[in-house]
């Protein structure tokens, strides 16, 4: 074998090589493509998603402004219950005193 049928064998085999190469990249690019249906379905599952969130943010606002008013309403119930545990203090106090003021009439008699 000389010189030139060295080059020209070692030029068919890089052909070889490049055309292999080359088919091997289209396979890969053909097989991993991704079509218009995949990223229509990616379009809508990003929208589906970006409803999820607005869906989950209006859920918490709605949750927060519901507990803020059963906060107020348990302050008010709470103030109220107070209220009436003195009035009702303030009644057994007075019902003590006028106990002890009936049985002093009733012994003075």
């Amino acid at each position: 074998m000389n010189r030139t049928e060295f080059i020209i064998v070692t030029a068919c085999i890089l052909f070889v090589a490049f055309m292999l190469g080359w088919f091997a990249s289209w396979l890969v690019h053909r097989l991993s493509r991704v079509s218009q249906s995949d990223i229509s379905e990616l379009d809508n599952l990003a929208q589906q998603l970006h409803e999820a969130e607005q869906t989950r943010d209006e859920a918490i606002a709605y949750v927060q402004q519901r507990e803020a008013e059963m906060n107020n309403q348990m302050a008010q119930t709470e103030a109220e219950l107070r209220a009436a545990m003195e009035g009702l203090r303030d009644a057994r106090h007075e019902a003590e005193e006028l106990r002890d003021y009936i049985e002093r009439t009733n012994q003075n008699v």
